[in-house]
């Protein structure tokens, strides 16, 4: 059983001559400050990594690291599948290679990531995912052989208020 996380990138920059291709938009200071919450909130769901899997894109790489050093420092890795527009079969197929593991952060782009969540647990269409919004879906094995089990789906303002919350009790 994998248990993947699905999530989309946080708060970007909007596009301008500041940043001359998409690619290297990155997160706001808001983006930054959310993701840090939205993570303290997942710790205190219990959620734990194994592995966090990113879009080779500035603003997913930088939700990554903010994931991966709110949940214990689990290792990042660019997966290229999940760049903006990855088709749901291509990223479940680059996943064949990380069936060893328990849990798998995702971070991407909608709509890849609805698109893939629906996949997953055998839907038709798309899920949309706000920014910074996190899809738990447990798998039997990578690649899936049939739907997965849809855990929960996770406003972003839920994983802050969770994320405020400890912050204040701790």
């Amino acid at each position: 059983m994998t248990s993947l996380y699905l999530v989309r990138h946080g708060v970007a920059a909007d596009p301008s001559a500041a940043y001359p291709t998409d690619d290297v938009r990155p997160l706001t200071e808001e983006g930054v400050s959310r993701m840090r919450l939205q993570a303290r909130g997942l710790r205190e769901l219990g959620v734990t990594l194994d592995l966090v899997l990113t879009s080779p894109l500035v603003r997913c790489r930088q939700t990554a690291d903010l994931l991966a050093e709110g949940l214990g420092d689990a290792p990042v890795e660019v997966l290229p599948a999940l760049r903006p527009g990855g088709r749901p079969e291509a990223i479940l197929a680059a996943l064949a290679v990380y069936r060893r593991h328990g849990s798998l952060a995702l971070v991407g782009h909608e709509p890849s990531m609805g698109h893939l969540a629906a996949a997953l647990v055998g839907a038709s269409g798309l899920m949309p995912f706000k920014r910074g919004a996190v899809c738990r879906i447990d798998v039997d094995t990578l690649p899936p052989r049939g739907a997965g089990q849809l855990v929960y789906f996770l406003p972003p303002r839920v994983t802050r208020k969770l994320g405020a919350m400890y912050a204040t009790n701790r």
